[in-house]
């Protein structure tokens, strides 16, 4: 059995729709989406005299078989890109999954 992974990304929310469109067209339908806001390494962004420390964001959170992991990355940068160099597009995490449990059925469902 292979590896299975966590990946989580940061997008903005305008491009949430693409990236999630393009995953459920790939075969990728589960997806957890939270609204956060927060800033990276630009500390906000400056409008006139107003400083926004924090910008809305989408975090979403995907738990994958670790051989599809370079499929999904290259999928949300595509779909989640505004443009080359841009600052605030925002990041992705990917962290290694141990175990998995369905609520439901109350079994361990990975590793078997």
């Amino acid at each position: 059995m292979s590896k299975m992974v966590m990946i989580r990304s940061i997008v903005r929310p305008e491009k949430v729709d693409a990236v999630l469109n393009e995953l459920l067209e790939a075969g990728f339908p589960a997806v957890t989406k939270i609204d956060v806001a927060g800033r990276g390494k630009q500390r906000g962004i400056k409008v006139g005299d107003i400083t926004y420390n924090e910008l809305p964001k989408e975090l979403l959170l995907m738990v994958v078989d670790e051989n599809d992991k370079d499929f999904i990355i290259n999928t949300i940068i595509k779909y989640a890109k505004t443009g080359e160099g841009t600052f605030g597009d925002g990041k992705i995490f990917i962290s290694p999954v141990d175990e998995i449990y369905t609520i439901s059925k109350g079994i361990k469902e990975y590793p078997q």
